[in-house]
């Protein structure tokens, strides 16, 4: 009794928790309402293309301003405030709610570099960067490790403590130390950068607006995982991430100043003159020829002949691509150029024959945004060369960005433009006025202001600004002058972040998602609860309350942790409640075959549970093992899955066999009878006296010939490899006709992404294709996805017709044109990460599984006999795929998710294994006068009603999950 006291006072106080923790969203949903209304007032008379930026902006400031304040309490317990309960509080993930999720890699190159000093030339130390940055690609090491290996190679004996012991920046070096202790502080530097650039951009994000960001970071790999759910506009956020926030003011040229115009011209003649030189093209013209003698005379004919062709006839290679600017710019501006031909310029002019025309000690930098017509304001779509000012033997900005104290959005008060107002400490305001007098002496001129090596403007200074404080206008829109001024108060990143990987989903595609598993999940619930009741009778209803409330623990367990919840997150749920029934199944069984064997009700009902409690604890505890190895290799929502199916067979074991015992026991301790079956299913599965080992051979034929296949398919047809596991970009896009097939498609994109076609499958959504390719993936940057994008674009266009602008493509809410959904971007290094996590994961839940096994039975031999099983069964799955997914209908991708399912195999298929092995030790100790084969048939026969029924329940609902899921889930 008093055993059955703490019971109830434990499943109490976790149901009390759970529900408490579900109630977390009446007093933030308030305040929210509040932020909601707010901002409605606050944006009332923005203008229409501002209004939903500032919108966007007064919310996420009001949210800001009550985040400290007290917006519930528990008197005389706590005071909880809205940052708080938000923390405490289920969020949805992108795949429900839409946004982005990106993996950033910390870019170590340039803390290297740094630390090399004078030393950073040296030929060894930069092959052996080169190296290391290549190698990262395909290698789960981290930057350090991979460079001291290179350097190793390379040096031919050379000591690492050379390049770094003069380091001001390193302390523990000396010439005599080893390579192991550098190395190690290099790690120890490194560590401590990555850990800032973790802790800063955790800043930046607390000012984006985003609710609920999720962000973590791998410090074995210098890798930072970030999603941010609910944002509306990823570009955006790619550039709010990556970032550096160098800041610099410089003093500039102007094209008016005295020989800048004729260096241009003379750049571009010496340009034109060497190229001019290597090349040898000719073309075919027809040219008159005097042809004949003295004797027989002479006559005029035409004849085609090779003429050299000169390429620059028609202006030199610098100015056909640069327009100078002849007065119809501002005073600092040189010239102008498409995008596309910004690095070729620069390449021209950094050439050592023409660098020497310009100014010494000055470089030429590009804007940042893309210039406006000084009339209507509309973007040209070219950018603006600037000439910066350097100080002889300093390439360092006369004042940087670390003086910076406040930035914040402001508009313009006299023209209302959007505007970044700044504060700066004293050094910064006595060097920032001694800059802006000297250029009102010199004529009003310009100071350029330069973000992460582009300018963002160059305003002429009228008269000396005292106090350290300013104002930076520099065409944006509200929302950029917003990012860039949260931006400039985090500060610098102590490192370069690059995205390797990143996936969107529109915020449409995310409700729809929502829609159809929670349906699936209803459906599956349903059907559950149906069978349950027809099979069990009054357990039956028993087992389906035990499920309800094990959902609630579920959910209360999962908004405790501040869990996420994605797409793998709500199948773990579903897959939970399938494999919720198992535990009740086992329970069930065993008291149906007690009271076959002519015991009491309650005696059964005893000895059913105390007899089950072995098979239910292996069972469970296998499952278990599987997904903390999932836990462990897995990123973001896979991570995710595996809380979930954890958290669910916890769940699953304290509501199954503590609260289903208490249910049952309370029922029948006044004399009360509950029926464990109905007249339909009251013989069933009874008295099975099946020779399975004797049909064991048949068995082996029909694995064999599996297997085989699979292998060969394996070997010869290989899979559909998801975009995670090969890298590439993948995109979903919505068609408005519903004519085109996946080959018109794929043939009408080919040209586009230079000839090599894009693999393209039809998505269960209607009218929606997964466009995947590797097209310019090696390439790093922004620039390359952009180029892939619009490549993307221009297919597309040319295919479908119809007018509409690349903008309005990438947006996941467009209506009546092709447009985006949602996207992918998975680098090399990345894709190569996840193949080697996916073999550790299965190989090491395999030995961990080996290993219990051993442990609870003591023999190696069922160790072996159930990792040979679990082998089988995963070969199975995967020759399956490997055979089937070049017809199915539905995708049969290798990704992610599939290697999450393949150990939810692993987990799964165990317990069955488990159950089997458990009764045949229990029969093996009885029936001692039996052979082993005859006690193996009967510990088969007498599980089979179990073996059938679990799995019968579970592909119920994952049966569902695949009608009623959606092709996402």
């Amino acid at each position: 009794m008093q055993g059955k006291g703490l019971v109830k006072v434990l499943l109490i106080a976790v149901a009390l928790v759970s529900v408490f923790q579900l109630c977390y969203f009446i007093p933030t949903g308030r305040v929210e309402t509040a932020a909601d209304n707010y901002a409605e007032v606050a944006s009332a008379n923005s203008l229409d293309a501002d209004k939903k930026a500032s919108y966007g902006i007064a919310r996420a400031r009001y949210l800001d301003s009550i985040s400290s304040d007290v917006v519930f309490s528990i008197p005389l317990v706590k005071d909880y405030t809205y940052s708080e309960l938000k923390s405490r509080q289920l969020a949805l993930g992108l795949d429900l709610k839409g946004g982005m999720s990106a993996v950033l890699q910390v870019n170590l190159e340039e803390l290297l570099t740094t630390l090399a000093g004078t030393n950073n030339k040296d030929e060894t130390f930069l092959r052996a960067l080169a190296a290391a940055n290549e190698r990262l690609k395909n290698s789960q090491s981290n930057f350090v490790t991979l460079f001291v290996e290179e350097y190793q190679k390379l040096g031919e004996g050379k000591k690492l403590a050379r390049l770094f012991f003069r380091s001001e920046l390193l302390e523990g070096i000396n010439a005599d130390s080893s390579d192991g202790e550098v190395e190690r502080i290099l790690r120890d530097k490194a560590d401590e950068t990555v850990g800032l650039t973790f802790t800063m951009l955790k800043e930046r994000i607390d000012k984006l607006g985003v609710a609920q960001p999720n962000i973590s970071l791998d410090a074995g790999r210098d890798l930072i995982l970030v999603e941010l759910p609910g944002i509306e506009n990823p570009k955006r956020a790619e550039e709010f991430l990556q970032a550096s926030a160098q800041l610099e003011f410089w003093d500039v040229y102007r094209y008016t100043d005295p020989g800048i115009m004729n260096a241009f011209q003379q750049a571009d003649a010496r340009l034109a003159a060497s190229l001019r030189v290597e090349s040898n093209e000719t073309r075919k013209d027809s040219v008159e020829q005097i042809v004949g003698d003295s004797i027989s005379g002479f006559d005029t004919v035409m004849q085609v002949v090779d003429v050299p062709v000169d390429p620059f006839s028609q202006g030199g290679p610098l100015l056909s691509k640069l327009a100078l600017n002849q007065g119809q710019r501002g005073n600092p501006v040189m010239g102008l150029a498409d995008r596309n031909q910004t690095t070729v310029i620069s390449e021209m002019l950094n050439d050592p024959t023409v660098k020497n025309l310009f100014p010494a000690n000055s470089k030429f930098l590009w804007t940042r945004a893309e210039a406006q017509d000084y009339n209507t304001g509309d973007p040209l779509g070219k950018y603006e060369l600037y000439l910066i000012k350097m100080q002889p033997g300093s390439e360092k900005a006369p004042l940087e960005g670390d003086v910076v104290t406040k930035a914040a959005y402001q508009p313009d008060p006299e023209t209302n433009q959007p505007a970044v107002s700044l504060s700066m400490d004293k050094r910064g305001a006595k060097k920032w006025a001694e800059m802006t007098t000297r250029a009102a002496q010199q004529g009003n001129r310009e100071i350029g202001i330069v973000l992460d090596n582009e300018v963002v403007s160059a305003p002429g200074v009228r008269g000396p600004i005292t106090g350290g404080r300013s104002s930076i206008d520099g065409n944006y829109t509200v929302q950029e002058a917003n990012d860039f001024a949260s931006i400039l108060e985090v500060g610098k990143l102590p490192a370069k972040t690059q995205i390797i990987q990143k996936t969107t989903v529109g915020p449409s595609l995310g409700a729809d998602n929502i829609k159809s598993s929670f349906t699936a999940m209803a459906i599956g619930f349903g059907l559950l609860l149906l069978f349950m009741i027809l099979y069990y009778g009054g357990a039956g209803i028993v087992s389906i309350i035990a499920l309800i409330v094990n959902l609630i623990f579920i959910f209360g367990a999962l908004s405790s942790i501040g869990t996420v919840l994605t797409l793998p997150g709500i199948a773990g749920v579903v897959l939970t409640i399938g494999m919720a029934v198992d535990a009740n199944v086992i329970i069930f069984e065993r008291v149906r075959e007690e009271l076959r064997a002519g015991k009491t009700l309650l005696s059964s009902i005893a000895d059913g549970f105390k007899n089950s409690y072995s098979a239910i604890i292996d069972a469970n505890v296998t499952t278990l093992l599987s997904s903390f190895v999932l836990a462990y290799f897995g990123l973001g929502p896979i991570k995710g899955f595996a809380v979930v199916l954890i958290i669910g067979v916890i769940s699953s074991l304290l509501t199954a066999v503590l609260f289903g015992k208490l249910m049952i026991d309370g029922y029948t301790s006044k004399d009360r009878n509950l029926t464990f079956w109905t007249g339909a299913s009251k013989n069933a599965f009874a008295n099975l006296k099946i020779d399975w080992i004797g049909k064991r051979k048949i068995a082996y034929v029909i694995s064999g010939v599996l297997i085989t296949a699979g292998i060969i398919s394996m070997a010869t047809n290989g899979f559909d490899l998801g975009v995670e596991l090969k890298g590439g970009y993948s995109y979903n896009v919505q068609f408005a006709d519903d004519q085109l097939t996946n080959d018109q498609v794929g043939t009408g994109l080919a040209e586009f992404f230079e000839g090599s076609a894009p693999l393209v499958k039809s998505v269960s959504t209607a009218n929606t294709f997964q466009i995947v390719t590797d097209y310019k993936i090696e390439e790093q940057g922004q620039e390359a996805a952009d180029e892939v994008t619009a490549a993307l674009y221009n297919g597309v266009k040319q295919l479908t017709g119809g007018s509409y602008t690349l903008e309005q493509f990438s947006d996941a809410e467009a209506t009546g044109i092709p447009h985006i959904t949602a996207s992918s971007k998975v680098g090399p290094t990345i894709a190569d990460d996840i193949k080697k996590s996916s073999y550790q994961a299965g190989i090491i839940a395999l030995l961990l599984i080996f290993f219990y096994i051993f442990i609870r039975f003591n023999k190696w031999q069922y160790s072996l006999g159930a990792v040979a099983a679990l082998f089988h069964d995963s070969l199975i799955v995967l020759g399956i795929f490997s055979l089937c997914w070049k017809f199915m209908p539905f995708t049969l991708e290798i990704d992610q998710a599939f290697i999450a399912a393949i150990l939810t195999v692993i987990g799964y298929s165990i317990n069955d294994t488990v159950v089997v092995f458990d009764r045949i030790r229990e029969f093996l100790g009885i029936y001692t006068n039996k052979s082993k084969d005859e006690v193996i048939n009967m510990a088969i026969n007498s599980t089979f009603s179990r073996t059938v029924i679990t799995s019968f329940t579970t592909l119920l609902v994952v049966g569902i999950l695949f009608l009623f899921g959606g092709g996402s889930i």
